[in-house]
C-alpha cells in the first residue's frame, strides 16, 4: 500500500534515519501518536457528556479510537495507506482543551486578538511543536516530526483564520487549521498541495469523525435516557431536528433532504424504539449503531469507486465522494444529538462554570508564569511579547484534562463555583 506514496510524502521536516527497517514510515507515525501524552490525556476530556457523569459515555479518547477504526476500514477499501489515515484519526482531536467545545469557546474568546483558538489549529501545533519527540539541530522542538503525508492528513481545515472560505450564505467559516506563528510548518506540510484543498486521507478522516460522533452521540443519548429514536415519528420533533441541524451545522444539506432522511432512517430494520436499558435493548442499540456505520461507509466507498475506479486512491489523485443521502442521514443524527443533548445543556450552570474556570485559570497563570510546567515555562521565557506569552498560557491550559484543570484552579484560586 505504501508504494503508492512518494519520497516527498514520506519526508520528515527534521530528517531521521529509520531505526527499524521492519516498519514503514507511516507505521512509525501512527506509533508516535499512540504513545503521545496528548493522546493519553483525551481519556479525561469531554466528548459530549462530562466523563465523570456516567461510566458508559464516551470520552475524547474512546471517540478517537472509534474514529480511527472507522477511518482505517475506509482507507483499506479506498486504497489509501491505512496507517496514514489511522494516524490522522488518532491525532484529530489532540488539540481539544478541557470541557470539549465548551472549553474551546472560552479560549477562543480570550485569544481573539492574538489569532484565536481552534481545536484543529491546536492539533497541528501539538504535532509540529508542543508534543516532544524530535528536536532540530538548533534544539527547537519539531513535535512528533511526522511525515508530510500524515501531517497533511491530519489537517481538516487547510487554511488560517484570515483565509477561511466564505460559505453560500456569505459568512466566513470560523473553522481553521493553523495559527499565524505555525505557518512555517504548515507551508512545509502543504508543499505541492492545491490551496484550500484537503488530501483524500484528510477527507476520509473527516468523514470517519462525522460518522463516529453522529452515530455514537445518539447512542450515548439513548443510554443516558435523553433520547428515544422513535421520536422521529413526531412531526414537531422533526421540525425541531431540522431547525437545530441547520442552526448548528449549516445549510449544506437542504431541508427536503433532511426530511427525506428522517423518513428513511426509521425504516431500517434495526432502528431502535422503546429502549428500556435491558441487555437485550443494549444489544439492539449496538446493532443499530453498527448498521448505521456500515450504511454510511458503504455509501461513500461505492460512490467514490464509481467515480475513480478500482485502483489505489491516495493524496490528491482523488476526492472522497459522499452521496447527499448519506450526508443528510449523518446530519439528522447530529441534529438529534444537538436538539436533545447539546442545546439543552447550554443553559445548565455547569457549562457556564466551566468556561469561567478556564478564563480564571488563564488570567492567573498569565500573572504567575512560575506555575507553568517546565516546557511551557521555557516557551514563556522566549516569548517576544504579551500576545506570545498569552499563547503560551493557553497552550498550557489547553493541554490539561477536565480533572486537572479543576485541580489547578483549586490549587491556584480555590475551588471553582
Amino acid at each position: 500500500m505504501a508504494a503508492s506514496y512518494s519520497d516527498v510524502d514520506r519526508a520528515r521536516r527534521v530528517p531521521e534515519a529509520p531505526k527499524s527497517p521492519a516498519r514503514t514510515a507511516f507505521e512509525r507515525d501512527r506509533a508516535r501518536v499512540v504513545h503521545s501524552a496528548a493522546l493519553r490525556r483525551l481519556g479525561a476530556k469531554t466528548q459530549v457528556l462530562v466523563p465523570a457523569s456516567d461510566d458508559f459515555v464516551r470520552t475524547r479518547l474512546t471517540h478517537t479510537l472509534e474514529v480511527a477504526q472507522v477511518g482505517r476500514e475506509l482507507a483499506k477499501a479506498l486504497g489509501c495507506d491505512p496507517d496514514v489515515v489511522d494516524a490522522a484519526c488518532l491525532a484529530h482531536d489532540l488539540g481539544h482543551p478541557p470541557f470539549g467545545h465548551n472549553g474551546e469557546r472560552a479560549l477562543a474568546e480570550l485569544t481573539a486578538h492574538v489569532g484565536g483558538f481552534e481545536g484543529n489549529a491546536q492539533t497541528l501545533r501539538l504535532l509540529t511543536r508542543l508534543e516532544p519527540k524530535v528536536v532540530d539541530a538548533d534544539g527547537a522542538s519539531a513535535g512528533l516530526n511526522l511525515t508530510r503525508a500524515s501531517l497533511d492528513a491530519s489537517v481538516k481545515y487547510p487554511w488560517g483564520a484570515a483565509d477561511a472560505p466564505v460559505g453560500p450564505d456569505g459568512v466566513r467559516t470560523t473553522k481553521f487549521g493553523v495559527y499565524p506563528d505555525d505557518q512555517e510548518a504548515f507551508a512545509w506540510l502543504r508543499e505541492g498541495a492545491p490551496p484550500g484543498v484537503r488530501c483524500l486521507e484528510a477527507q476520509v478522516m473527516d468523514l470517519a469523525d462525522d460518522i463516529a460522533y453522529s452515530v455514537h452521540d445518539v447512542e450515548d443519548a439513548v443510554v443516558a435516557g435523553r433520547l428515544d429514536p422513535g421520536v422521529l415519528a413526531d412531526a414537531e420533533v422533526r421540525d425541531r431536528v431540522v431547525a437545530t441541524a441547520r442552526t448548528w451545522y449549516g445549510e449544506a444539506v437542504g431541508e427536503p433532504a433532511l426530511r427525506a432522511a428522517m423518513a428513511r432512517l426509521p425504516r431500517m430494520p434495526s432502528w431502535v424504539r422503546g429502549f428500556d436499558g435491558s441487555r437485550g435493548a443494549l444489544a439492539a442499540l449496538k446493532d443499530m449503531t453498527s448498521d448505521l456505520i456500515g450504511r454510511f461507509c458503504r455509501g461513500a466507498i461505492a460512490a467514490t469507486r464509481e467515480r475513480y475506479g478500482t485502483g489505489p486512491l491516495t493524496r490528491y489523485a482523488a476526492s472522497l465522494v459522499v452521496p447527499e443521502t448519506v450526508l443528510a442521514e449523518i446530519t439528522v443524527l447530529k441534529g438529534l444529538a444537538a436538539a436533545f443533548v447539546m442545546a439543552p445543556r447550554e443553559m445548565e450552570p455547569l457549562y457556564a462554570g466551566q468556561r469561567r474556570l478556564l478564563r480564571d485559570l488563564v488570567a492567573e497563570l498569565f500573572e504567575r508564569p512560575d506555575q507553568l510546567e517546565p516546557p511551557f515555562a521555557a516557551d514563556w521565557a522566549t516569548a517576544a511579547d504579551d500576545g506570545a506569552r498569552l499563547r503560551v498560557v493557553v497552550d498550557q491550559v489547553a493541554s490539561l484534562t477536565d480533572v486537572s484543570a479543576a485541580d489547578w484552579h483549586a490549587r491556584l484560586l480555590g475551588p471553582a463555583r
